[in-house]
């Protein structure tokens, strides 16, 4: 037995950690971490993804792109979701991955099955420009408005 002197109205609870629905989720880089690979060959950069609003507000999700690798293939598929990553932040020219954080986008996120235990996971399938909402003003149609309207 072990004596604790524990109160759990003091903390809050350990939320669900079961994947979010797939669907499209508006989200932002909160931090990014460069690590080496297991077998320490390579390098990747490690993105962790914020959802920004509705029910999974504060969810997190985590992207690894090995941008340094013996397999170029590897390295190209990494280089172009960071492409897809900065033209949805509109950050073309990329410094440091800080100048990633903070700024919202629209994600894809798809289920995909883990290969080693058969667990559904999250997957992020696409980066976008953050998407208007509905109560944002809309753009008039460029071949005269609204057919209502003529």
């Amino acid at each position: 037995m072990a004596s604790l002197n524990f109160n759990a109205h003091d903390i809050k609870p350990t939320a669900s950690l079961d994947p979010i629905p797939a669907g499209k989720y508006l989200a932002a880089i909160v931090e990014s971490t460069t690590k080496p690979t297991k077998n320490g060959t390579g390098e990747y950069l490690e993105i962790v993804l914020e959802i920004l609003e509705g029910p999974y507000k504060g969810r997190r999700l985590w992207e690894r792109l090995t941008l340094k690798h013996h397999n170029d293939v590897v390295v190209r598929i990494a280089s172009a979701t960071l492409s897809a990553i900065c033209h949805a932040v509109a950050v073309m020219t990329l410094r440091d991955s800080h100048e990633l954080h903070d700024i919202p986008m629209t994600i894809t996120v798809a289920l995909r099955k883990r290969d080693d235990n058969g667990e559904m996971v999250n997957a992020v399938k696409s980066f976008n420009k953050r998407e208007p909402t509905a109560s944002a003003p809309r753009t008039p149609l460029s071949h005269g408005g609204a057919p209502w309207k003529r």
